[in-house]
Order: structure tokens, then sequence, then C-alpha cells
């Protein structure tokens, strides 16, 4: 009777051990939103291509953590609040994900926030910036690797903005525009420069004449350096509509921030423009953007892109959590991830404790269009570490 109860006590504990492994050798789920239809489509195959990339890196080709098996779950909120606020609850939902990442456009991204919180989910925000994001709008599932809004303008007005110095200002007229005009006129007032107007127009625009006029006329009779700074997503032209109009017959200069290779296509028209800028591939000098630009050449006869970057840094930031919570539990994702620090093409990046915002270096530049590829280069002038960039908290936490 003793032995036989030892059998069955021996099997019952190796069917709870195998059990308890198996348990453990689930599969990570994450899940990507992404605006994979519209205007931001190009932005959101960047991201997808570079987290695949990034996940690839952060455990060394296995695609595993801790023996653990991950599994990506592709959706497309065809750039579309409504859309992507269902595509997240899904994920949660019905395919169990551990967490999610996402999305391209800052409407989309805000639409997401409140889902994250009903699910107790993680969502790392990426690529959207709306300083809102982690600002007003922001609970505590929600950590940003892209940068905000903030960090943005911040580069911008450290690029451009001196005393004596005056700007005005083109943007869309949604969250992602308006933040970032706001963001940037914080930081500016801090360098000594002013800003004489503000102009906002639709995201579908293609006809600038009034409002650049609007603009040249805000500027032409002010003393000293002046500059139209333009902060646009999508497939517009703003830059370029404003060079017709001649500024340089009022002493206007035209400035802007980094973007997307295709985009930087047309800078060659603008050498000398200054700007702060997120990524641009030639930049950083670490031995991960080596290994992201010598990859994405070889797989894709091209150099890693704007967005590439920020769908990389989500991966290395989800694996860094998983592998230092040792869970994939939300609470202990949370513990792991507030003040976390981890490797990037950019180099180090950091989530706030306070509003889970990844703070991170960000570049000064001038454009040079003396360049054997299709689009202009940026050429370094200042990098604006961490420190540099004093990065306003605007939640209510």
């Amino acid at each position: 009777m003793r032995a036989h109860f030892s059998m069955k006590s021996l099997a019952l504990a190796a069917g709870l051990a195998l059990v308890a492994h198996g348990a453990l050798a689930q599969d990570i789920k994450i899940a990507l939103i992404a605006g994979k239809t519209g205007p931001l489509e190009a932005y959101a195959k960047q991201t997808e291509t570079g987290l695949k990339l990034g996940l690839e890196y952060a455990t060394k080709g296995t695609m595993a953590i801790d023996g653990r098996k991950i599994t990506l779950i592709v959706k497309d909120d065809q750039t579309k609040p409504d859309v992507a606020k269902t595509a997240l609850q899904e994920a949660y939902e019905d395919d169990k994900v551990d967490l999610a990442i996402g999305t391209t456009s800052s409407a989309a991204a805000l639409a997401m926030l409140p889902v994250a919180q009903e699910s107790k989910k993680i969502l790392i925000v990426e690529p959207a910036v709306a300083d809102s994001i982690t600002g007003d709008k922001w609970n505590r599932y929600i950590f940003r690797t892209a940068r905000n809004s903030s960090q943005d303008a911040i580069s911008n007005a450290l690029a451009i903005g001196k005393p004596g110095v005056t700007i005005a200002t083109l943007a869309q007229d949604y969250a992602f525009g308006r933040d970032g005009v706001a963001a940037f006129k914080e930081a500016l007032a801090k360098t000594g420069a002013t800003v004489a107007a503000e102009e906002y127009a639709p995201a579908n625009t293609t006809d600038f004449t009034a409002v650049g006029q609007r603009l040249f006329d805000a500027l032409k009779d002010k003393p000293g350096r002046k500059i139209i700074w333009v902060i646009w997503a999508g497939g517009a032209n703003p830059l370029a509509k404003l060079k017709d109009m001649d500024p340089k017959r009022y002493g206007i200069e035209l400035s802007t921030g980094g973007n997307i290779l295709p985009a930087l296509a047309a800078y060659k028209a603008f050498p000398g423009m200054e700007g702060g800028a997120y990524y641009y591939y030639e930049i950083p000098k670490n031995p991960i953007n080596d290994w992201l630009v010598a990859e994405h050449q070889k797989r894709f006869n091209s150099p890693p892109d704007f967005f590439t970057v920020g769908g990389f840094a989500a991966a290395q930031a989800a694996v860094t959590a998983i592998a230092k919570a040792k869970s994939t539990d939300t609470e202990k994702l949370i513990a792991a991830m507030e003040g976390m620090e981890f490797d990037t093409p950019k180099g180090k990046m950091m989530f706030r404790k306070e509003d889970h915002q990844a703070l991170q270096s960000m570049y000064a530049f001038k454009v040079s269009a003396d360049s054997d590829k299709p689009w202009a280069r940026l050429e370094l002038t200042r990098e604006l570490k961490i420190e540099d960039m004093q990065v306003p908290i605007r939640n209510k936490r």
C-alpha cells in the first residue's frame, strides 16, 4: 500500500511539474497595432519592420525569452481611432496578448489608452507622439518608447532658438500639431527667441497660399533672423509650397524636424536648413545601431529609417522588461519598467517613473545636399542628451 501510494504521489508530482513547466513555457503574445492603411502607412510599415528586427536582436535570434516563444500578432487600425480601440480590445480579450505596442496616429493612440486601463494590460506607445498620451490622458498601464511632442519641440527649439530670432509656426490642426506647437513655444521661451504667429491647417491641406501669406505678413517686418518652423506628418509637403512663394524676398528661412528618408529627398532643396531630429541612420555611433544599419541594408537594400528605430526600441523595451520581471504579469512588468534603462540604436533610453515616457537623446542637425543618395544628409551639429532636454512632466499623477 505504501509503495502504491508513493508511486501515485510521484506521478502526481511529476504531472504537476509538467503542468507548471507548460504554464511557464506558454508563448509570450505581443500585439502590434499600426496604421498599415491610410496616410501614415509608410510609418507603420517601418515600425513593424523595426519591431521584428528588434525582437530578433534582443533575443539573440531565438525569438524567445527564458524558453518562452514570442508570438507577434499584427493588426491594422487603418489610422482610425474607433478601429484602433476595437483592435486593441480584441488583442487583449480574444487573442490574450500579454502586452501591446502601437499605434501610428496620435488620435488613434489616444483612443487606445482607456482600453489598456480597463483591461489592466501594458500598452507601449510607438510611434505616436502627442504630449497628452503621457500627459493628461495618461494612465499607469501606458509606457512610451516613442519620443513625445515635447522632445521633438525641445530639440528643434535648441537647434534654432537664440536671442533675436523671431519664429512663426505652421502645424496640422489636430493633437500632433497643436501639442507640438505648444511644447515648441514652451521650450523656445527659454532660448530667448520669440514667436510671432501660429497657423494651423487641416491634415489634408494641399494649397498653402493663404496660410503662407499670413505667416509672411507676420514676419516680414521683424528685425533679425526670421524663421517659419513647420511641424507636419503625412504626404503633403508644405515646405516646398512655402519655398515656391519665395520667403527669401523677406529674409525668411524655413525650418522643420527630421523625417523619413523619402521625405528627406525634398530636403535637398533646403541646404543649410536647421532643425532637430529623432533619428538619422548615420548619426548614432554604437554597436546596436551598427547592427541595425548593416542588417537592414543587407535585407532590404536600404538603411533603417525614422520609424524603424522606434519599432526596434519598443522591442528592446518589451524584451528587457519581461526578462527583468521574469514574468508577463502586468503588475510585475510595471514594477520592472518604471525607471528601467534599456539599450537601443539611439543609445540608452529610460522610462521615467512619473509618466513612463522614454527619455532619450535627440539630434540638432543641418541639412547637407551633398549626398549620393536620393535623400539629403542630416549632419549632426549637436547631440542633445537626456540631461540637456529637460522634458516637462505633463500628467496629473
